[in-house]
C-alpha cells in the first residue's frame, strides 16, 4: 500500500483519510498522539515527550499505553501492511515515533506552501491559490487540541499565517481592479481582528476605489478609535499616510489603468448577468458551467475553481429533478484531458455516480442519444487509471453513439475517453498513437481547437514511446504553436517534461520542474520530480540500483510513487531485509502513461534481489511493449529500451541456480 495515499487535516478538527473515505482514529488520547506527531512536522517526538503531554500526571503505565495508542494509530493508516513488515508512515525513530507525512499529506502544510508561492505570482494566479488554500480551513487549527499547551505555538503560527493569506488575497483583488468584491471579507476581517493595521488600510483602500470616499474616512477613523482605545497605540504610518492621500484624493490611491479597465468591463457584465437572470434558474446552472469548462481549458491556476466547484453546479442540477438538464450539465464539461490519473479522486467518483443516476433517468429514445454520449464520455474520462472495467465501457459506448450521430465534437470527447482507459496494460503506444490520429484529423475539419492540441500531444507521447524522435518532435511544436495561438498554457508543460526528457540530464529535469508551479495538477505533479530524477540514473542500466538508491531522498515528496521509492531508500540505507520486503508488498502499477516505468524500477528490484517469481511477472508485463521506451509513452521520463530490460530479466531467469 501507498502509504503516501494518506491524507491528514489539523486545519480544524485532527482527521486522516483516504480516497475512499475518514479513517477511524479510535479515542481521543490516540487522537492526541496523531497530533502531537503532525505538530513536530517530521520530527521524533520521544516518548518521553508524549507522556508528559499526554497527562498532567502520567499514570504508571503510561509508556505502555502510548505504545498501544501507537499500535492503533498504526492498524488505521497501514491497514494493508503484511505481518511484521516494519511501518513506513508512523515509525519507531531512536527514542521515540515520527510521523514521515509527505509534504503535500498535511493541509496545514500545504496551505503554507500556497501561501507562500502566491507571494510571488501575478494577482490573478494569487488570487486563485489563496483562494484555494483559503478554502482547506475547516475550523480553528488542531480545533479539540486548542487548550494543550504543546498545540498553542503551531496554532499560533498558522491563524497569523491565515490572516495574512486573508490580506494577501484582498491586495490580490484590488490588483486586479475588484474592491467591490474585496469590502465585505475586510470589513469582516477587521471587525473580528481590529489590532490588524494592514486589514483596516486594504479596507480603506477597497472603498476608496469603489467610490466611496466617505466610507473610507470612516473606516480610518474607525480604525483609529479602535486602535487607541483597545491597545493604547496611535495608527502606524501606513494607515497615517492612506489618511492624508485619501483626503488629498492622490492619484496614487487609483488600480493601475489596465487592470481597472479590464475588470470594469467584466465585472459590469458580470452585474448585468447577475440582474438578468435568476439565482436559481437553469440556465444560470449552464451558462456556470460553460464558464467552468473556459478556466478549465486555460490551465494553471483555473483549473481550481472547476474543480472545487463543478459538482456542487451538477448537485444543484440534480435537486431540480430534470435529468435533461443535469445531463446537459455533465455532458458539457467537455475538457480535453491528456493525463490518465484524476487530480481529485473523489470528486471524479461523484461525477461518475451522478452520471449513472442521470443515465437511469433520462427518457427512453433516440431524442437523448447525444445526451447518453456525453454522460458516457464523462464517466470514461472520470474514471481514468483505475482499472473499473465500466470504463472502457463507458468510452466505447460514446464512440458508438457519436459515431451514429455524425457528431464531431461528442466524437471528439469520446476519442478522449478511448484514449484515458487505453492504459490497462503495457505496449498499448500504438493504439494511442491511432487515436490522436484521428483526433487532429477530426479537430482540423471541425474546427475543434483544444482537441486539436490534445491530439498533437497524444501523438508526442506516442511517438516517444515507439522510438520515433522525428515524429514526436513534430507533434511537440505543433502543440506549442496551437497552445500559444489559443492560449493554452498548460500545453508548454507537456512539451517543456517532453523536451527535458529528451535531453536526459539532471540539469534538464530540474528545469522542467518549474514548469509544474501553479498548473493546477496534483494528479500530474505529486511525485513526478524525484521519480524523474531515480528512472534517470536507471535509463538503459537495469543493474544500477545501488548508484540509483544512493540518491533517493526518503524525504522528498514521492507522491503516489512512494511505494516503489521505499525499497531504494532502505537499501541505500543498508536495511536489505526490510527493502525486499517492501518490494514484495508492491502493488501493480496504476493504469496510467507511467505503467512500464514502474515496471521497471520493479524488474531493478527483483533483478537486485534474485527474485525469480518477480522477474517472470516482470516479463509478462513488459513484453507486450518489447519494441517501446519504458515510460517514454508518458512525454515525462524514460527508463530507455523496453528490450533491454527484457533481455537483463531472461539472462537472470536462465542463468544457473536460478
Amino acid at each position: 500500500m501507498d502509504t503516501a495515499e494518506v491524507r491528514f487535516g489539523v486545519l480544524g478538527p485532527v482527521t486522516a483519510e483516504r480516497d475512499d473515505g475518514l479513517l477511524d482514529l479510535k479515542g481521543p488520547r490516540h487522537r492526541a498522539v496523531l497530533a502531537r506527531l503532525l505538530v513536530a512536522r517530521r520530527r521524533v517526538v520521544p516518548v518521553a515527550r508524549l507522556v508528559a503531554d499526554l497527562w498532567p500526571e502520567p499514570p504508571a503505565g503510561a509508556v505502555g499505553a502510548v505504545q498501544t495508542f501507537v499500535a492503533a494509530l498504526r492498524r488505521a493508516l497501514e491497514p494493508d501492511r503484511p505481518p511484521r513488515a516494519p511501518a513506513r508512515l508512523l515509525v519507531t525513530d531512536g527514542p521515540g515515533y515520527t510521523l514521515r507525512a509527505a509534504p503535500d499529506a498535511v493541509d496545514a502544510w500545504c496551505f503554507e506552501t500556497a501561501v507562500t508561492e502566491a507571494a510571488g505570482l501575478p494577482p490573478g494566479q494569487a488570487l486563485d491559490r489563496l483562494r484555494a488554500a483559503l478554502a482547506r480551513w475547516r475550523g480553528p487549527a488542531y480545533a479539540e487540541f486548542a487548550h494543550e499547551p504543546w498545540s498553542r505555538a503551531e496554532r499560533a503560527r498558522l491563524t497569523e499565517l491565515r490572516l495574512r493569506a486573508e490580506e494577501q488575497r484582498a491586495g490580490a483583488l484590488l490588483a486586479l481592479g475588484r474592491p467591490d468584491q474585496a469590502v465585505p471579507d475586510l470589513d469582516a476581517h477587521v471587525t473580528e481582528h481590529p489590532w490588524r493595521e494592514e486589514g483596516w488600510r486594504l479596507l480603506a483602500l477597497a472603498l476608496y476605489r469603489a467610490g466611496r470616499q466617505g466610507d473610507a474616512l470612516a473606516v480610518l477613523r474607525r480604525a483609529r478609535t479602535t486602535l487607541v482605545e483597545q491597545l493604547g497605540v496611535d495608527p502606524g504610518p501606513a494607515l497615517r499616510r492612506l489618511e492624508a492621500d485619501v483626503l488629498a484624493q492622490s492619484p496614487a490611491l487609483e488600480a493601475p489603468a489596465e487592470a481597472a479597465g479590464a475588470a470594469s468591463l467584466w465585472h459590469r457584465a458580470a452585474q448585468a448577468y447577475d440582474h438578468a437572470v435568476g439565482a436559481g434558474s437553469r440556465a444560470r446552472l449552464e451558462l456556470t458551467v460553460g464558464l467552468l469548462r473556459a478556466l478549465a481549458v486555460t490551465g494553471g491556476g483555473g483549473l481550481a475553481a472547476p474543480r472545487d466547484q463543478r459538482t456542487a453546479v451538477v448537485a444543484a442540477a440534480e435537486e431540480l429533478g430534470d435529468a435533461r438538464l443535469t445531463a446537459r450539465v455533465i455532458g458539457a464539461y467537455d475538457v480535453p484531458a491528456v493525463w490518465p490519473r484524476c487530480d481529485a479522486p473523489g470528486a471524479a467518483r461523484w461525477i461518475v455516480a451522478a452520471a449513472e443516476r442521470t443515465l437511469a433517468a433520462l427518457p427512453a429514445g433516440t431524442r437523448h442519444a447525444a445526451a447518453r454520449g456525453r454522460l458516457r464520455a464523462a464517466a470514461a474520462l472520470e474514471m481514468r487509471g483505475t482499472r473499473a472495467p465500466r470504463g472502457p465501457e463507458a468510452a466505447a459506448e460514446a464512440e458508438a453513439l457519436a459515431r451514429r450521430l455524425d457528431d464531431p465534437a461528442l466524437l471528439a470527447f469520446a476519442l478522449n475517453g478511448r484514449f484515458m482507459q487505453s492504459c490497462a496494460r503495457a505496449g498499448l503506444a500504438a493504439r494511442r498513437d491511432a487515436i490522436g490520429t484521428e483526433i487532429v484529423a477530426l479537430s482540423r475539419r471541425h474546427g475543434l481547437d483544444s482537441y486539436e492540441v490534445l491530439g498533437h500531444l497524444i501523438r508526442m507521447q506516442a511517438g516517444a514511446a515507439l522510438g520515433d524522435e522525428a515524429a514526436a518532435d513534430a507533434h511537440a511544436t505543433a502543440a506549442d504553436r496551437l497552445g500559444e495561438r489559443h492560449e493554452r498554457p498548460l500545453v508548454a508543460v507537456f512539451t517543456g517534461w517532453y523536451r527535458a526528457m529528451r535531453t536526459g540530464t539532471e540539469d534538464a529535469v530540474r528545469a522542467a520542474a518549474a514548469l509544474l508551479d501553479g498548473a493546477g495538477m496534483p494528479g500530474l505533479t505529486r511525485g513526478l520530480v524525484p521519480l524523474a530524477l531515480l528512472c534517470l540514473r536507471l535509463r538503459g542500466r537495469p543493474h544500477a540500483v545501488a548508484e540509483a538508491a544512493r540518491a533517493v531522498d526518503p524525504a522528498a515528496d514521492w507522491g503516489p510513487y512512494r511505494a516503489w521509492a521505499e525499497p531504494f531508500a532502505l537499501l541505500a540505507a543498508g536495511r536489505r531485509a526490510e527493502a525486499r520486503a517492501a518490494r514484495d508488498a508492491l502493488p501493480e502499477p496504476p493504469a496510467d502513461l507511467l505503467y512500464e516505468a514502474l515496471c521497471c524500477l520493479d524488474a531493478a528490484l527483483a533483478l537486485e534481489f534474485g527474485d525469480r517469481p518477480a522477474l517472470e511477472l516482470a516479463r509478462a508485463r513488459l513484453r507486450p511493449a518489447a519494441a517501446e521506451q519504458a515510460g517514454a509513452g508518458s512525454g515525462l521520463l524514460s527508463l530507455g529500451p523496453v528490450e533491454v530490460w527484457l533481455a537483463e530479466i531472461s539472462a537472470a531467469l536462465e542463468a544457473p541456480g536460478q
